[in-house]
Formats: structure tokens, C-alpha cells, sequence
């Protein structure tokens, strides 16, 4: 796990950019993971600046997102398609048909997980997944205790979780209780994983990931056994870890060592 320190949100943000549109650079046909949430949106509003500059191309990209809110159809407001398409989908030249979201709104949610995952093998598998990490350490909706080794599928949403959703839907009862999501074992086999953590409140989450035990009470603690995870944190969000003079000592400023 390759833990890269900066001094500011806006800094931790850059160099996510820049690691993604170095791998679409590298491969325009890549095959991207995207997640939601607040951490990404200005990471995606960085890429869409970057795409009007003309430094940044998406066109010939594959996405799959990490997840969707059950009983929802695309068009509404709180499901993660509408965010995919604001945030980032439209405004940049990403092909509407190479962009995948599992679909909420389907009378068997469990038979779209699957088809969901199949899906992703088809296209090859994914070879950069873009992370967010939860206060609790979920990764995707994968909640605590969830299972190492889980596939897509349905999961309940904890009351964390529903709590920090509320602002987004008009009321408590509107706020969805299940999703369908990327599995920790379908995450862990993307080629190059992402986790970007921004502020104080992820930096529990932060150190419970890279430096507790791997556990299912903090899922994102999963990415040790990843070959290829990156970790950007600003320096609140790595205000809890232990060895940060090792970190800042292999990555000075957030860059790459010598030998990465």
C-alpha cells in the first residue's frame, strides 16, 4: 500500500487527477472504476477543467461505479446515475454507452448484481479503481463486517451511512435502505486501486485502513492484501496515523519514490 501524504484537500485532489489521467494517457481504452460520494466531486470537477483545457479525454474510457441505491431509477435525483451525469459524465466526452452503473429500479435487484459483475468481466475487469473511504471504512457500500471475500450484490445500509445520505433526499422515509454494490473480492481485483481521503472526520477510518488489523469491521482494511493500492490523504485525514515521518520519508510531498 503506497501511502502518499499532502499538505491540503486542494493538493490531495490534484495528484488523484493526475494519476487518473495518467492511466487514460497510458491507455485511452482504460477501464475505470468511479465512485461517488462527497470526496469525489471535486475530483471529477478537477478531470472536467482538465477535459476543457484540452488535457483530458475520456472518450474512449469504459466505467463501471461502484454502486446504486435499490428502487431507483436513473433519472432521480439521489441515484447515482444523475450524479455520475453532473458530476462528471457530461461534462466531458465520456460515451453515455461505455458508462455503467448497476440499474436500481429493476424488479430482481439480486439477478442485476450479478449480471452486474459479469458485465465487468466481460469488459476485462477494471484497471484503476477509484476509492472513497467512509468514517466507518466501508469502501463502495460495503458496511462493517461485511465479507472479505463478497461478490456484487444487496446490501443494508447502516444507520451511519442513511444518516449521511439524508441531505440529498426530501425525508428520513425517502432515503433508499439498500444498495447494490461492488463486493470487497470484485474491488480487490482491479489492476491499480485509488483511495483518496479528505479532512479530519476520515482520519480514524485513514488508520484503521493502513496501520489496525485487516478486518471486517473496517473493510477498506482489505486493500493491504492489494498489490497496487495508492492512498492520497491530506494531512487531516492522516492526522491519526502512527508512522507518518516513515510515510512522508518514502513520498516526500505526496510524490512517487525512487523505486515506484
Amino acid at each position: 500500500m503506497k501511502i502518499l501524504i499532502v499538505p491540503t484537500k486542494e493538493a490531495a485532489i490534484v495528484r488523484a487527477a493526475d494519476i487518473v489521467a495518467a492511466e487514460v494517457a497510458a491507455k485511452p481504452d482504460a477501464v475505470l472504476g468511479l465512485a461517488t460520494g462527497g470526496t469525489m466531486v471535486p475530483l471529477y470537477e478537477e478531470l472536467a477543467q482538465r477535459h476543457r483545457a484540452g488535457n483530458f479525454s475520456m472518450a474512449g474510457v469504459t466505467s463501471f461505479n461502484l454502486d446504486e441505491y435499490v428502487g431507483l431509477a436513473p433519472d432521480h435525483p439521489g441515484s447515482y446515475h444523475h450524479y455520475m451525469a453532473e458530476a462528471l459524465f457530461d461534462l466531458t466526452d465520456m460515451r453515455k454507452d461505455h458508462a455503467h452503473l448497476p440499474r436500481g429500479d429493476v424488479a430482481d435487484p439480486k439477478a442485476e448484481a450479478l449480471a452486474y459483475e459479469a458485465r465487468i468481466a466481460k469488459a476485462g475487469g477494471v484497471d484503476l479503481q477509484l476509492l472513497g473511504i467512509g468514517q466507518n471504512g466501508h469502501i463502495g457500500f460495503n458496511e462493517p463486517t461485511s465479507s472479505l471475500g463478497s461478490r456484487t450484490r444487496i446490501k443494508t445500509l447502516t444507520d451511519s451511512t442513511l444518516r449521511a445520505n439524508r441531505p440529498y433526499f426530501d425525508s428520513d422515509d425517502a432515503v433508499p435502505k439498500y444498495a447494490i454494490t461492488m463486493g470487497i473480492a470484485s474491488i480487490l481485483e482491479a489492476r491499480t486501486c485509488l483511495l483518496l481521503g479528505l479532512g479530519e472526520a476520515k482520519a480514524d477510518a485513514a488508520a484503521a485502513m493502513i496501520e489496525g488489523p485487516m478486518s471486517a469491521m473496517c473493510p477498506a482494511s482489505a486493500l493491504q492484501m492489494h498489490p497496487q493500492t495508492t492512498v492520497i490523504l491530506d494531512e487531516a485525514a492522516a492526522s491519526k496515523l502512527q508512522l507518518t515521518d516513515y510515510y512522508h520519508h518514502v513520498h516526500p510531498g505526496g510524490q512517487e519514490s525512487e523505486y515506484s
